[in-house]
């Protein structure tokens, strides 16, 4: 047969079919529709039929189209081709077409539609009746007219598709071998597969119509819907439930049913999984399958494993279907074939037992009938939660918006959570203004964290360690509208234990406090540098025992009294005999022994130390180290940054990545290079904790905690932050070299690990705290500078030549030369002139914060002293100490460094301590002298006469 032939088989064919469709629509089709029901049921089928109807017509308008088609071809073309037979070229719109009528076609009869329709009692049927019964007659000899009806419109239609086969299967054998052979031969294994699609699809639809026939009303009306199919039948092939469950197991296309006596329960097929690594213990001799759903688990258990293996195949076959919304063409292979269901789902689900999500809908990801992955929770009281779920449990980052009762807000948690409960760092906005940012245990805040009202009425805020949700241990609370800071010990949410109150006036005071209250005596500190000791009352005003010192040095002690309209009054004794003030008092640290460094911010090592123990895996590192992220929007990022693609430029800041890279980092200059990279990194686990420390100095020692009676305190907390951040350092290497099966090396230098943390880390985090650092030095060297600093205006009125001479400086040292006139000009009236190198480099001192550098600057500074020194001799001159501290006053004196006496103290407190003793620590010294020398002088002048330079 060539395609010639084929094609004028095929017009004669579809001319045919054309012709029995157009009988059975006159006969069948617009007769059933005249007779529309009025029962409820009826109607429901009706609406079936009519789809059945636009199936049925949609195939007519096809076969018409090919037909005409066909026809147009065998009448103009002189040369046929394959593309010229219509059911191979356009074979898809064939086959779903044909798909779409038979489906429709089952779900009619599934629900008796067709024993429906021939009872109906409707005047238009009725007069029809007899003219159809005589049509049937050509189709079946039986009585049944509803059998009549089902036989006349599917049979035609199937005898009508193997005409296809024959046709195409008759025009492949002649066909040579090449593409047009091969497209005929994958169209005739399509419309085999739709003849044994159609016939699967009846013989369910016949199997789940004798099922409902055999229910009783109750289970049909609340389990027969057009679509579902019974696949199989526990009656058919016996497999039983776990004791006692049920009578009948019935599987269909979209659920799992278990019936038990009048009742039954049903299992979306999209949330079941089948375990077939079971046995039960219970019945020994049995083949089991464990079936698994959100709630529920139980045991399907078989006679012999042949029973199991089919039950097993067809539930999972039915699975995977219900999963991808479409059932296999054919429906079903041969035994064994067909891929399995995954294990991992997404869809949604309404919990209906006890458990922590009754009542709640869960839409999201699953895995073996527990949420796990990516979802969202809601519950009916208006919780939601959005996020990260492991074994049916919250695990992971996520987002939880909790209603208030009270008003129309909400809390929202955005946090980490650890098997179904809130751990690791969050941040929460609560519905009332107020802002937790910090780490929570078991859904309480725990650890450390910083709570802050943002409203109006009361702001406030706190930072400091929490313990089950209150307030507990170390902490600093700020009250923005008293203008105070309070520095101390808490317990369950109360000021308790030693404390220290700044306040924005300048007066400070340490007191121990009880439930909020301050009991016992304390230490005053006011603004005018006097200092009380004793008792006093909120208001800050003396009452009973106490000792008031003076700026001045007078001291007076007794009992103090505040009356009521009489103002302080005080009986004791008032010692005038100190001319000078106690240093030891007026600038007297506060916080020392009351507060250990190594107890403040407990709560900030303690997640950095368990995140080293845990083994630095990258999944929980934000939950541990993310305190750095104090914004929601910052938070979110960081997730998405987690989970995300990430490219090479932050390679190196995945926790794997830092753990390789540290190992190659252990020589001292490339470890201050990676150390530094690492600590400007809000990606790196030390960069975060650097972050962290900032936060909590910034809440201490900034804006109204600058007070100079807390230098020490801080100073000392500094240090402590550098020795931390080297211990955790030590910890990520120790943790990198154990995973490569090495031990760390030991310190060849004879370093303490102090020593080390002060010469390595400290210079690298020390620009971190500087800004509120110096600002404790300069209030704390206030007066020092002040006084310096009116030296050093009475100096610069001197001339260059006048102030050498002024200072002692040896005459055959000065740099006449460098003073260069103009004209009109005379010597002894140049200023600024020698020496300018070496004061210019001097003043280079406040362009840095970092000790080391400070002291570079230092020793250049004596350098270009003495390489001046050598040109004006005209030979290598090596100043000693005689000489060298004029000519370094004279320096100092002309770069005019306003806080010199902070900038001194903080290169002493914060250098190296391998720089004592060496020649760091001898310029340092030498700088010092000159600093007090010009103190001295302007001391000296106050005694006696005011100094009038000459010209």
């Amino acid at each position: 047969m060539c395609a010639a032939e084929a094609t004028a088989s095929l017009l004669h064919a579809e001319e045919n079919f054309s012709a029995c469709l157009a009988r059975i629509d006159a006969l069948v089709f617009k007769p059933l529709l005249q007779a529309e029901p009025s029962d409820q049921k009826g109607k429901e089928n009706f609406k079936l039929f009519l789809l059945l109807n636009d199936r049925f017509q949609a195939l007519w308008n096809l076969t018409e189209e090919n037909s005409r088609i066909v026809k147009q071809k065998c009448s103009t073309s002189e040369s046929f081709c394959i593309q010229d037979i219509y059911i191979v070229w356009k074979g898809d719109l064939f086959l779903s077409l044909y798909i779409q009528y038979f489906v429709t076609f089952a779900n009619y009869v599934v629900v008796h539609g067709f024993e429906h329709a021939t009872k109906s009692k409707s005047e238009a049927w009725k007069h029809h009746k007899t003219v159809l019964k005589q049509f049937l007659t050509d189709f079946t000899s039986e009585t049944s007219m509803s059998l009549a009806l089902y036989t006349v419109l599917h049979k035609p239609i199937r005898d009508h598709i193997e005409q296809y086969i024959m046709l195409l299967t008759k025009l492949n054998e002649v066909l040579k071998e090449g593409s047009e052979k091969d497209v005929v031969t994958s169209a005739v294994k399509e419309y085999v597969k739709l003849e044994s699609f159609i016939s699967q699809v009846l013989d369910e639809a016949c199997f789940t119509k004798t099922l409902w026939k055999s229910l009783g009303y109750k289970f049909t009306d609340m389990l027969c819907v057009p679509e579902r199919r019974l696949l199989e039948d526990s009656r058919n092939l016996p497999i039983s439930a776990s004791t006692n469950r049920s009578d009948r197991i019935l599987l269909f296309d979209d659920v799992l049913v278990l019936i038990q006596g009048n009742s039954f329960q049903s299992f979306d097929l999209k949330l079941v999984w089948v375990d077939e690594n079971c046995r039960e213990k219970s019945t020994p001799g049995l083949y089991g399958l464990r079936i698994i759903t959100p709630e529920e688990t139980f045991f399907l258990s078989a006679k012999d494993p042949q029973m199991k293996a089919v039950w097993q195949w067809k539930l999972n076959q039915a699975i995977r279907q219900a999963l991808n919304g479409k059932r296999d063409f054919p429906l079903w292979g041969k035994t064994g074939e067909g891929t399995e269901p995954p294990s991992c789902r997404f869809f949604t689900y309404v919990f209906r037992l006890e458990s922590k999500f009754k009542s709640a809908s869960y839409e999201g990801e699953w895995h073996w009938g527990k949420p796990h992955g990516k979802g969202t929770v809601k519950w009916r009281d208006g919780r939601n939660h959005v996020g990260d779920f492991k074994e049916g449990l919250e695990h992971g980052f996520g987002i939880c918006l909790v209603p208030r009762r009270s008003e129309d807000r909400y809390d929202c948690y955005k946090c980490h959570w650890y098997e179904g409960k809130m751990r690791g760092y969050g941040i929460c906005e609560y519905g009332n203004d107020m802002v937790y940012k910090g780490y929570f245990k078991d859904n309480v805040r725990q650890g450390f964290g910083i709570l802050e009202n943002h409203s109006a009425e009361h702001p406030f805020k706190y930072t400091g360690q929490w313990e089950n949700d209150k307030k507990n241990g170390y902490g600093v609370w700020e009250d923005k509208d008293r203008g105070e800071r309070y520095i101390g010990t808490w317990l369950d949410d109360h000021k308790h234990g030693q404390g220290i109150v700044v306040t924005q006036s300048g007066v400070c005071y340490q007191r121990t406090f009880h439930a909020d209250k301050m009991v016992g005596s304390g230490i005053l500190l006011l603004e005018d540098d006097s200092v009380y000791e004793g008792n006093f009352t909120e208001d800050l005003t003396f009452v009973g025992k106490g000792k008031l010192s003076f700026a001045n040095g007078f001291i007076l002690e007794g009992t103090f009294t505040n009356k009521s309209g009489q103002g302080l009054q005080t009986q004791g004794i008032l010692n005038t005999s100190n001319e000078q003030p106690d240093e030891r008092i007026t600038k007297t640290q506060l916080g020392l022994k009351e507060f250990p460094v190594e107890k403040r911010w407990k709560g900030i090592y303690d997640q950095f130390l368990e995140f080293i123990h845990s083994g630095c895996k990258e999944e929980t590192e934000e939950s541990f180290t993310g305190f750095h992220i104090q914004t929601s929007k910052e938070l979110r990022k960081s997730q998405e940054y987690l989970f995300c693609h990430r490219g090479t430029e932050d390679v190196s800041w995945k926790i794997e990545d830092i753990l390789e890279e540290l190992v190659h980092h252990q020589e001292l200059e490339s470890l201050q290079r990676y150390l530094e990279k690492a600590l400007k990194s809000s990606l790196h686990p030390l960069g975060k904790l650097l972050k962290a420390l900032t936060i909590a100095f910034q809440a201490t020692y900034s804006g109204i905690g600058a007070n100079r009676h807390l230098l020490t305190m801080a100073q000392e907390e500094v240090k402590y932050y550098a020795k931390k951040i080297w211990e955790f350092y030590q910890g990520l290497l120790h943790l990198a070299l154990e995973q490569k099966g090495q031990m760390p090396a030991k310190c060849v230098d004879g370093e303490t690990s102090d020593q080390k943390a002060c010469s390595v880390v400290l210079p690298l985090i020390l620009p971190c705290f500087y800004p509120e650092l110096f600002m404790l030095y300069m209030l704390y060297h206030e007066r020092e500078d002040d006084l310096y600093c009116q030296g050093i205006v009475d100096l610069s009125l001197f001339p260059d030549i006048k102030l050498l001479e002024f200072l002692d400086v040896q005459k055959h040292l000065w740099p006449l030369k460098d003073l260069t006139l103009t004209t009109n000009q005379r010597r002894s009236l140049i200023k600024d002139k020698c020496f300018l190198s070496a004061t210019e480099c001097l003043q280079k001192l406040i362009t840095t914060v970092d000790p080391r550098e400070k002291l570079l600057i230092l020793q250049k500074t004596y350098e270009e002293i003495e390489s001046t020194v050598s040109r004006v001799v005209e030979t290598d001159y090596k100043l000693p100490m005689d000489d060298l501290l004029p000519l370094l006053m004279y320096v100092v004196s002309r770069a005019k460094i306003q806080h010199l006496g902070a900038e001194i103290h903080l290169i002493r407190d914060l250098m190296d301590p391998t720089n004592q003793g060496g020649l760091y620590d001898f310029l340092l010294t030498a700088l010092e002298s000159c600093y007090e020398h010009i103190q001295r002088m302007r001391l000296h002048q106050r005694e006696n006469c005011h100094l009038s330079p000459s010209s």
